[in-house]
Parts: structure tokens; C-alpha cells; sequence
């Protein structure tokens, strides 16, 4: 299992918001190399260089860490997203940017995976507690639309595509080759993580979902709407 790199405590004098930020990068470390059954407090407390009862104070208790960890670990994703700069781009090149930010965000933070897992693990009861969430993906499934009407309005996407399905796949596409690299290059003799194999999964993905959007199906009843004429309505 890859050990987390945890953060040197702060050699300044610290104050509150300086110590809670501390205490949440060791208490993320701690939460990825152990989950969380396996995580500690007096750990945290002591790699932190503080009383675990201050620990308390801040947090309530480790389940309650632990959800602020994970909130802290989506919000980053959804931010790295960048709604706002999306909507003002063409839908072909919105939609191309999105899946590049999602892919670059999960090879950036391995956190994000292994903490999705942990969580799984748990059928996501922690996270069913979280009120900061679930709103940030009612967000993104609005940004998805919004991109994916633009283009089928322009006769560049296809017709009938479900929108959770669409993100389904983008995150699956960029999820599962990371959270399963140490399986996957074992089994099929290649270590899929190398920056030239990750440069390459990562254009894999884009055409991918991509291709899927541009391209009618091969019954032809979701063909985008012809360039003129009347099949531009609707």
C-alpha cells in the first residue's frame, strides 16, 4: 500500500484556523493509509503535535473528521471542474475540457481515490451525512446539461443521452484506471501509471466520450440533427 506523505507541523506559533487546516492534511494522510477503522486519533493528535482532546474540540469525534476530510476532497474536485469556465466555451471544447479536468483532478490527488474506496467500503454512509455535497454534483449535472443541450441544439451531440449515465462513464473511464492500477498492471504485465501511459489514458478517455457524443449510434435514432434545414429543430 503507498503511505501518504504527511505534512511537518507548522514551526510557527499557531493560530486556530492554521492548526484546524494542520490538523485535516495529517488527518487525511491518516485516513488514506488506514481507512477509517484503522485510523487513529492519538496518531493525529500526536503527529500534529497536539492534545487529541483539542482534536475533539475542532471536530467532534473521528467520524466527524473523517466527513470533513472527505467534503474537503469532493469540494476540490467539483472545483477543479470549473463550471463557470465551461459554460462560456463551445459545447465540443466545454465537453472536452471537463472530462480533462476530471481525469487530470484523480491523477493529481490520489487521495480522492482511495478515500472514494474507503467509502464505498462503508456504502457511503459518512458521506449520506454531508450536507456540503450532494449539492456540488446537482451543480455539475446542470453544467453537464447545459453543455450537452447546447450541442445537441447545435447538431453537434447526439440525441437521447441520459446526463447521469454521460458522467457515469467519464468518471468511470478515468476512476477505474487509477483505482485499480496495482491489479490491472500486475495482470496484464504493463505498469499503467507511467507519465507516458497516463498521457496516453488520458487522450484515450477524451476521445472516448467524445467520440460517443459526436458520432450517431449505429441504429442511426440518435444521429445529431442535420447542418440545415428542418432536422435543426428540436
Amino acid at each position: 500500500m503507498q503511505v501518504a506523505e504527511v505534512p511537518s507541523p507548522p514551526r510557527r506559533a499557531r493560530n486556530a484556523a492554521a492548526t484546524r487546516a494542520h490538523i485535516l492534511a495529517v488527518a487525511k494522510a491518516e485516513f488514506v493509509d488506514h481507512g477509517l477503522s484503522g485510523a487513529r486519533m492519538d496518531r493525529i493528535a500526536e503527529t500534529c503535535g497536539v492534545n487529541k482532546n483539542l482534536l475533539y474540540h475542532y471536530f467532534g469525534s473521528k467520524e466527524d473528521l473523517y466527513l470533513t476530510v472527505i467534503e474537503g476532497i469532493w469540494a476540490g474536485l467539483r472545483a477543479n471542474q470549473r463550471d463557470e469556465e465551461l459554460v462560456a466555451l463551445p459545447p465540443e471544447q466545454a465537453m472536452r475540457r471537463l472530462v480533462i479536468h476530471t481525469f487530470d483532478h484523480f491523477v493529481a490527488t490520489p487521495e480522492l481515490i482511495r478515500l472514494m474506496s474507503v467509502e464505498n467500503i462503508h456504502y457511503a454512509r459518512n458521506l449520506q451525512r454531508s450536507t456540503v455535497v450532494k449539492p456540488l454534483y446537482g451543480n455539475l449535472l446542470d453544467t453537464l446539461q447545459t453543455i450537452l443541450r447546447r450541442g445537441q441544439s447545435e447538431g453537434i451531440f447526439r440525441r437521447k443521452v441520459d446526463v447521469i449515465d454521460l458522467y457515469l462513464s467519464i468518471s468511470g473511464l478515468a476512476y477505474f484506471f487509477l483505482s485499480n492500477q496495482y491489479t490491472m498492471s500486475w495482470l496484464l504485465d504493463r505498469p499503467l501509471v507511467t507519465p507516458r501511459r497516463v498521457a496516453a489514458r488520458r487522450r484515450h478517455v477524451v476521445d472516448m466520450v467524445l467520440a460517443y457524443l459526436v458520432h450517431p449510434s449505429s441504429e442511426g435514432q440518435d444521429a445529431p440533427a442535420a447542418q440545415s434545414g428542418e432536422g435543426r429543430r428540436g
